[in-house]
């Protein structure tokens, strides 16, 4: 053989051996790595147990919401430092506690309302109703805080033993909408000239800009659902705590008379008035609590889970082989605008692929769509719509469940679902449309500023907002505003089998409760989001327990998903708190709900001058 073939042969061998080598390297590393990651999934599955009479911590933190806004990472990390997610998802709680009415090996609940930051009333409503199937199943409940807001009260309420630190308070104060007015700051005093275009005289969601008060109209209305949900409320709290409503009531109009005449103790006045049953410190709930169940010794404390440890406990101990159809539930929480939107605030595309994605899944047989929004964009609100529409048209039924507001853009994209149910405190309707233009050609003269030009047409240029708007394209806004409107009732009609007039005259951008709109015939049930399943399931002919419930949700990546586990596992959480991760790692950017509505009377980005509105800039707290 010559030099040449042997030195090519030998080339070839060499070649097959690295390539050998580095297959049998790749192939052990492989399986080193699967190996490392079926033991770690396994020591946090299997993680400790949960010992038999527990006492099941509730206490909830920060807003109760629909669908968390917070990135997924901030929240798996924040039980790993010691920090605090100021959120919590309304399913989540009353996944929790259903499921801790059903374990034996959970004795009684402890309820802490010290750090709720607020939710509507029909959240409220909907932990307060799982909170009663709790007792239902035999099981106590004692609520202890060191002060009380009027949303954690009504949680309270529901406890069989309600205590009050002796220095705390737990106030009942009404509701309230009182929001600033500009019309004097922006018009007379910065020069700039707000030119609003709407259909309906309850229309007040763009009055702080054009007026200096509420108008008659607002007023009106508002009060009519505040006082309907203001009397729910202290019915429910009478009702339990075996108190009389109507004493209730005329107590807390006399608040300043009922605190001097207990010398301005805040607990004594909620001892008297009922609303407790006695004033202890948290040391002496503590002991209570102790005595009832089992003491953990080396806590010095009960034996206790709280919901994120309950929830993966719950998470781990669920089949993951579940293949009975499917009741898909899209949430849509938030202001609703155009386009891609995350978690928390409803897009015209992405809610809508979510439905349309729930529609072409064949294991799910019906959806419900979850409304928390109090509106919104006309264009985006009429593509979620539509897709509603589409799924009832492939042969899927649609259920809207109305949380605490389903309100304009909100009530827009419920009205063409098979059925509409509403909890009573919803604040729903608001059917109209409205526009905003501002222009700021007056505030310029001041500082000796102006424009002018030429154009071809009477038209161009004439959303320039350093100019004053033209008469004639004042009209065209408001035509198109009209037009707007007499879609928006029209759709009301056909969906509500009304006439216009009747539909027109439920309208007018008039907000209703939804006990007042069951009676006016804009939603067809009363009851919460269980209810809308069960109602879907039915429309669907699956039998009860012969479906599963799914979220259909932007798809978590694979390491969202592995940090979220990780977050809720009792083992890992205990190795990161004697690690001592600083709770510094973690940012909790929650967006508020205002700024997003605010931001929706912005210029649209793609151009347009004026956006189409259907917003009620309601915030039922």
């Amino acid at each position: 053989m010559s030099d040449r073939k042997r030195g090519a042969f030998l080339n070839f061998v060499l070649f097959s051996w690295d390539a050998l080598n580095f297959s049998r390297r790749l192939i052990l590393n492989l399986l080193l790595l699967a190996l490392l990651v079926f033991v770690l999934i396994a020591s946090l599955r299997s993680g400790p147990k949960l010992e038999e009479r527990s006492a099941f911590v509730l206490a909830p933190q920060g807003r109760i919401v629909e669908q968390f806004t917070s990135d997924p990472v901030s929240r798996a990390l924040a039980p790993l430092t010691g920090g605090q997610v100021q959120e919590v998802q309304l399913r989540d709680l009353v996944r929790a506690i259903d499921g801790a009415a059903a374990d034996e090996r959970i004795e009684r609940m402890y309820l802490r309302v010290d750090q709720l930051q607020g939710g509507g009333f029909a959240a409220l409503r909907e932990v307060g109703a799982a909170l009663s199937r709790f007792k239902e199943a035999g099981k106590q409940i004692v609520a202890y805080a060191d002060s009380m807001s009027q949303g954690g009260y009504y949680l309270a309420a529901h406890a069989d033993e309600v205590y009050l630190h002796p220095s705390g308070a737990a106030l009942l104060e009404g509701i309230g909408r009182y929001r600033p007015y500009y019309r004097e700051g922006l018009q007379d005093k910065l020069g700039v000239t707000v030119h609003l275009f709407k259909v309906g005289e309850y229309k007040s969601a763009a009055e702080p800009f054009v007026l200096d008060g509420p108008s008659d109209e607002a007023s009106e209305a508002d009060l009519h659902w505040m006082n309907d949900l203001w009397t729910r409320y202290l019915n429910e709290v009478a009702a339990l705590r075996g108190l009389d409503a109507a004493e209730l009531s005329a107590r807390v109009n006399a608040l300043d008379s009922e605190v001097e005449a207990v010398q301005g103790d805040l607990g004594r006045l909620a001892v008297e008035m009922g609303l407790v049953d006695g004033l202890k410190t948290i040391d002496e709930v503590r002991a209570l609590m102790i005595e009832r169940g089992v003491e953990d010794k080396k806590n010095n404390t009960f034996r206790q889970v709280d919901l994120q440890a309950y929830l993966g406990f719950l998470d781990r101990e669920a089949s993951p082989f579940d293949r009975r159809p499917q009741v898909a539930v899209v949430v849509a929480q938030g202001g609703i605008t155009d386009g891609q939107q995350p978690a928390g605030t409803v897009g015209g595309v992405s809610t809508s692929a979510l439905i349309r994605k729930a529609r072409e899944d064949d294991e799910v047989k019906a959806l419900v769509l979850r409304v928390d929004s109090p509106g919104g964009g006309v264009f985006p609100s009429e593509q979620i719509r539509r897709e509603v529409e589409l799924t009832r048209a492939a042969g899927k039924p649609v259920v809207v469940s109305m949380a605490n507001v389903a309100a304009s853009g909100g009530y827009w994209i419920s009205m063409n679902a098979n059925s509409i149910y509403a909890d009573p405190s919803t604040i729903t309707g608001s059917i109209g449309i409205f526009g905003l233009f501002m222009t700021a050609e007056r505030g310029l003269e001041r500082i000796g500023v102006r424009t002018g030009g030429v154009g071809t047409t009477p038209i161009a240029g004439a959303f320039d907002p350093t100019r004053p708007l033209e008469p004639m394209v004042g009209r065209i806004i408001q035509s198109v505003i009209d037009d707007g409107y007499r879609d928006f009732i029209g759709g009301v009609a056909e969906a509500r089998g009304k006439t216009y007039d009747e539909a027109d005259a439920v309208g007018r951008g008039r907000v209703w409760s939804g006990a007042q709109a069951l009676e006016l015939g804009l939603v067809d049930s009363l009851g919460g989001l269980r209810d809308a399943v069960a109602e879907a399931a039915r429309l669907a002919e699956l039998e009860e327990g012969a479906f599963a419930l799914k979220y259909v949700e932007r798809e978590r990546s694979p390491f969202e998903q592995f940090l979220t586990s990780l977050g809720r596992n009792a083992t890992a959480q205990a190795i990161a708190h004697r690690v001592g991760l600083p709770e510094a790692w973690v940012q909790q950017p929650v967006l508020r709900r205002l700024v997003e509505d605010l931001a929706l009377i912005a210029p649209a980005s793609n151009g347009l001058p004026v956006r189409v509105l259907a917003h009620c800039l309601c915030e039922p707290d």
